[in-house]
């Protein structure tokens, strides 16, 4: 029997992420969700970015209790980013296989973000391997410098 699993995948707006969690045999959660409306529309409001990603870690606990595979995609651009996330996975207590991707593709992006915001999202982008941030967090210590 295979291990659960939950794969967190990185990029910048435009990069596949999407298409690449699409092609998984997993639950897809994006922070984005929280931005689709009754109508079926995306409705982007920045104020509420934190509610977003609040609401996409419980859906993500949510459905690693009940026995899913998950795949979570955001652009996670720095570090602390994606420590939310694997605080909320550990938290859990599961023996999960955890992997982080990163999507490099060059796409239109679909919620029309700004050039000039992707631009600068390319230039915070912070490379990290996920064992150091595992390794800081069994051991209590910050993950993010």
């Amino acid at each position: 029997m295979n291990k659960q699993k939950v794969t967190l995948i990185r990029g910048i707006p435009g990069s596949g992420k999407s298409t690449m969690a699409l092609q998984m045999d997993a639950t897809l959660i994006e922070a984005d969700q929280f931005f689709v409306h009754k109508d079926g529309k995306y409705h982007h409001d920045r104020r509420f970015i934190k509610d977003s990603h609040a609401w996409c870690q419980l859906e993500m606990k949510r459905l690693l209790l009940a026995g899913d595979d998950v795949v979570i995609a955001n652009t996670f651009i720095k570090k602390w980013e994606i420590v939310g996330y694997l605080k909320a996975v550990q938290s859990l207590g599961l023996d999960l296989d955890i992997e982080v991707l990163e999507a490099r593709g060059e796409y239109a992006n679909v919620h029309g973000v700004p050039e000039d915001v992707v631009c600068r999202m390319k230039e915070q982008y912070e490379e990290f391997a996920l064992e150091t941030l595992m390794c800081s967090l069994r051991s209590n210590e910050s993950p993010v410098q």
